[in-house]
């Protein structure tokens, strides 16, 4: 590990309950609280926020202080090897893990059915979500009144010099496609994988691929697999709060909007995560 890795890691990690383990770098500490909050009832026993938080005692979550601009990913590949066979979610504050049927089941539900599936990781679609008016003094969402892109998304294939990669896909979609000009173009894509099953020597990029090639496909070759959604506020926060971008959105709401329910229902039906074949 690095010589600025915090040095209690290990035997934090080490202390852990068996089953997954939820990642959550507190880039501002907004919703932090709820971000917790939503994953503890998805059934994730374990998890970690890496940053400080002033709010930190009443958050029901282990804390470990990272240095300043921490990428997440940065941060995983010096722990997926102490992780070993666990299930890894790694996302931000403000953002919001679905998967099929999430009001109902739970992520070891997901975890054990994806283990039968012989798949190791979970295609992730990053839908961004957005308040109906731009408070540039807020801090927070307003869950009643929280809106998503229901229509304005699109894929295009995976390529590695001329060849095309096999099942692997980038999606385009939601505010980092109507708000281009302000989003580099390597970062404009929404698809991730958030939720994976660590193992000896497995790493990330910077593109924020795994270094196995299968892990980062949709599908296996046989059939659909079940896919998940990443609701994330992030992408709105960053327009709003960054100075080349922020006078330029007057509102994120247009013709496409729809209210987000917050439920895994309405996210199947626009067919930005689906259930997979059996589960």
């Amino acid at each position: 590990m690095s010589t600025n890795f915090p040095t209690n890691v290990t035997s934090i990690l080490a202390q852990l309950a068996p089953g997954p383990v939820a990642f959550i770098l507190n880039e501002d500490d907004v919703e932090l609280a709820a971000t917790v909050d939503h994953h503890r009832r998805l059934g994730f026993e374990n998890i970690i926020v890496l940053g400080e938080s002033p709010t930190a005692r009443d958050i029901a979550a282990t804390f470990i202080p990272v240095a300043p601009f921490t990428e997440l990913t940065e941060f995983l590949n010096q722990v997926l090897d102490v992780l070993a066979g666990r299930w890894v979610l790694a996302l931000h504050n403000a953002e919001f893990l679905f998967f099929p049927f999430c009001e109902n089941r739970t992520i070891r539900d997901v975890t054990q059915f994806m283990n039968e599936e012989r798949r190791d990781a979970v295609f992730c679609t990053t839908v961004d979500i957005y308040g109906a008016t731009i408070d540039r003094d807020a801090a927070a969402l307003d869950f009643a009144d929280t809106w998503f892109d229901r229509a304005g998304y699109y894929s295009t294939g995976r390529f590695d010099g001329p060849q095309r990669l096999e099942r692997q896909i980038r999606l385009f979609g939601g505010l980092k496609w109507r708000f281009a000009e302000h989003v580099p173009w390597e970062r404009q894509n929404i698809d991730r994988i958030a939720l994976f099953q660590a193992r000896p020597g497995l790493r990330f990029d910077e593109d924020g691929r795994l270094n196995d090639a299968e892990m980062n496909t949709i599908t296996c070759p046989w059939h659909h697999n079940l896919t998940a959604a990443i609701a994330s506020y992030r992408v709105a926060k960053s327009l709003i709060a960054n100075p080349g971008s922020t006078y330029d959105v007057d509102g994120f709401v247009w013709d496409q909007s729809e209210k987000f329910a917050w439920t895994s229902e309405q996210l199947m039906a626009h067919g930005l995560m689906e259930p997979g074949q059996w589960f």
